[in-house]
């Protein structure tokens, strides 16, 4: 059985997506000769910290978050490659206190290997429960606020 190629999609950061490229480890391959599973996730992981990082910088201080959910859709391989991969990221929905990322990661062909979105919780650091997104955390959260993340299903 002959696979069909898979055609580039061009795939390009709006103005309120980070774009961010990463070099592969071999490491990150399995037996299968493609990018793992779970590197993949972390490559995910990787984007969303260093987008944090870029956009709320010492701003972050006094504010705690955890992770809720993380879904990821796989449409194509990611093969080894020594050319940096895409992700594009975005903030995709924001709430009263939770948010979601949104993320696109995208070979150098310009084919979209899989998007993802995980959900943020502010949490109170003296009780862990829910607590409203601050102010200055929301205004900054609207500020690369895009398109929500579109889901086979």
């Amino acid at each position: 059985m002959t696979e069909s190629p898979v055609e580039p999609v061009e795939t390009n950061a709006d103005a309120d997506q980070f774009e961010l490229p990463i070099h592969l480890r071999w490491g990150d391959m399995d037996s299968l000769a493609h990018v793992n599973n779970v590197q993949v996730a972390r490559l995910f992981e990787e984007a969303r910290v260093r987008a944090f990082a870029e956009w709320f910088g010492e701003r972050r201080e006094g504010i705690s978050m955890l992770v809720a959910r993380q879904d990821i859709e796989y449409h194509s391989p990611l093969a080894y490659t020594q050319e940096p991969v895409r992700i594009l990221v975005r903030i995709s929905r924001i709430g009263r206190s939770s948010f979601q990322w949104g993320y696109t990661l995208v070979d150098p062909n310009g084919v979209t290997c899989a998007i993802a979105q995980t959900s943020m919780v502010v949490i109170d650091r003296t009780t862990g429960r829910p607590t409203p997104i601050p102010d200055r955390i929301r205004a900054i959260l609207e500020s690369h606020h895009g398109a929500p993340v579109n889901f086979r299903r």
